[in-house]
């Protein structure tokens, strides 16, 4: 299913979500035809400014935007009017918002000093037109396969996290733990007598002291 809005923007629902730039009608229509076939969601524009329009990157507030929208995959044409594909992917490699993005060159032209400056400069492929189907689906494998493994791998930080704070809150709980046995040992060792241990331990009252008080008694009576 296809919607279009007043920026001549083609949105088809589908569920890997690519946004195909091509200046060349008969072009956008083949790779949007491909990726559809591919069972992709395709956001079609004529232009590199357009694209930058659509991400936000363009400074203007009244940007069509994707709205969060995710982007799983650029593929834009290499020579446009206006901004080149290779201009277009060094702005999405500028963005720390879309950096990570995955852009992929189209060109009719087979130029090797073109194709390593796009590699060079960030492009995950060079595709020689005309796009085929075999290309799109060889592309979409690859991406789902990176977006598995990052899930993956954000799955495994979440689990170390988690074993983390639960070996914390059981080191802070051994710890408040021994500090309680702590308090416990010094309110015993330095409690103050209690009246009758000091009294069983007055030399007033030692066997010693009673027996020579006994004696002086004794004496005394003498």
């Amino acid at each position: 299913m296809e919607g279009f809005n007043h920026s001549g923007i083609v949105e088809t629902d589908q569920e890997l979500h690519v946004l195909a730039v091509d200046d060349s009608l008969v072009d956008r229509k083949v790779i949007e035809r491909l990726l559809k076939i591919s069972s992709c969601k395709v956001t079609v524009v004529d232009s590199g400014r357009r694209a930058l329009q659509y991400l936000g990157l363009d400074g203007d507030k009244n940007s069509v935007g994707f709205n969060g929208l995710k982007v799983n995959l650029i593929i834009t044409d290499y020579w446009m009017p206006g901004m080149t594909g290779y201009e277009l992917l060094k702005k999405i490699k500028e963005s720390s918002t879309f950096k990570e993005i995955p852009v992929v060159i189209m060109s009719s032209e087979n130029v090797l000093p073109r194709i390593n400056r796009c590699l060079e400069e960030g492009a995950e492929e060079f595709i020689v037109k005309p796009v085929k189907l075999s290309d799109v689906k060889r592309l979409k494998d690859y991406i789902m396969r990176e977006e598995i493994e990052v899930e993956d791998i954000n799955q495994r930080k979440g689990s170390s996290t988690s074993q983390g704070a639960l070996k914390r809150k059981l080191d802070e709980t051994h710890h408040d733990n021994e500090n309680e046995n702590d308090d416990d040992d010094i309110l015993f060792s330095s409690a103050p007598s209690s009246p009758l241990s000091t009294l069983s331990s007055s030399p007033l009252n030692s066997p010693s002291r009673r027996l020579k008080t006994s004696e002086d008694d004794d004496d005394y009576s003498d």
